[in-house]
């Protein structure tokens, strides 16, 4: 989408009014603005003066299901963790007044690299530079998990006690927010992930949807910033890793959404980044295929809450019409990663 006066669900004059009293000289010169495409859930925007550049985060248009597009939330996170060795855009202001754009949003700085979200992208840059994103895709996990949140005023961001438990708890609600057909398996799969809970670690800052599409890196291979902060809180730093595994199992010749990258040459096993995860952060990764059905579980939930948007006309991009069509494939992996466990568990036990 090229940059517009006016994109869909960015009003640029109540925009350029509110950032004038607040941030008076920020903006020289008449605003124009681009959806950022690719993401699948609050709103991003591009917007530029012709000088300056910045990105506004906002919820989605229509059914927001609640908790789960936080604009106060992702800011304060991200404002925190400047400073420490996990690379964060600058946050420039946080607007909580729907009145101003009909929904909380916040300002930040324009940080450039690309999110790498199909295997086409990774074969341009060749197997070495493929393999080189993805494990410094894995040690940032390693350095986000090692903050102390204390150390940099997000002691109280969550509550870790019970962690898996409410997680779970708290997915089974966001599916029932959006049912709107006959979803196969997705109750067996969240019953299992009950059944079987594992013991969690110490508490960590938990990013939520950490992926190499939710990352940019620049030219030189450098990560410069993680974005789309929404689902952080403080918990269970093995999700983190779940989903990370998750999303190297997916290949390009399958019907599933950014990023499939898995397969792409140069790009390290999904055992190999686990491996490093667990030599360099020295955390136990032996229930990791629990932690990986999960992300299968998270990602169906997330993608069937898309599709029921869709359905009501609440979305904004291409591609949202394929999306449904998804969640049944993820429901299955996650109960086959299950039926995994405990194969390697009965084997294990022999």
């Amino acid at each position: 989408m090229s940059e517009t006066d006016e994109p869909p669900g960015l009003d640029l004059d109540r925009l350029r009014g509110y950032l004038d009293r607040e941030i008076p000289g920020l903006v020289a010169g008449e605003l124009r603005a681009r959806l950022v495409e690719g993401g699948r859930s609050n709103l991003t925007y591009r917007v530029t003066d012709g000088t300056g550049t910045w990105v506004v985060r906002r919820p989605p248009l229509g059914h927001v299901l609640a908790t789960a597009h936080d604009m106060t939330r992702e800011h304060r996170v991200i404002s925190a963790l400047a400073g420490t060795p996990v690379p964060v855009p600058a946050t420039i202001s946080l607007c909580e007044d729907p009145k101003v754009l009909g929904a909380p949003f916040y300002v930040m700085e324009f940080v450039r690299g690309t999110p790498y979200r199909d295997e086409r992208q990774l074969r341009a840059i060749g197997p070495e530079r493929t393999r080189a994103a993805v494990l410094t895709l894995t040690d940032t996990l390693v350095d986000l998990h090692a903050v102390d949140p204390a150390a940099v005023g997000l002691a109280g961001f969550g509550r870790p006690e019970g962690f898996l438990d409410r997680q779970l708890r708290r997915w089974g609600k966001q599916l029932d927010a959006s049912r709107s057909r006959d979803l196969p398996g997705v109750d067996e799969l969240h019953a299992r992930l009950g059944a079987t809970l594992p013991s969690s670690p110490e508490p960590t800052i938990v990013h939520g949807d950490y992926r190499l599409d939710n990352v940019l890196i620049d030219d030189d291979g450098r990560l410069t910033a993680v974005l789309d902060w929404e689902m952080s809180t403080l918990g269970d730093p093995l999700t983190d890793l779940g989903l990370l595994a998750m999303y190297g199992e997916l290949r390009a010749d399958e019907a599933v959404p950014a990023p499939t990258i898995g397969g792409s040459p140069g790009h390290p096993s999904t055992g190999e980044v686990i491996e490093r995860y667990a030599l360099r952060s020295g955390r136990d990764v032996s229930a990791i295929d629990w932690y990986t059905a999960f992300a299968y579980l998270k990602v169906a939930v997330i993608l069937e809450g898309i599709h029921y948007r869709w359905t009501l006309g609440h979305t904004l991009g291409a591609g949202f019409d394929r999306i449904g069509g998804l969640v049944p494939g993820f429901i299955e992996r996650g109960l086959h990663t299950l039926r995994q466990q405990d194969v390697r568990s009965i084997t294990s036990e022999g």
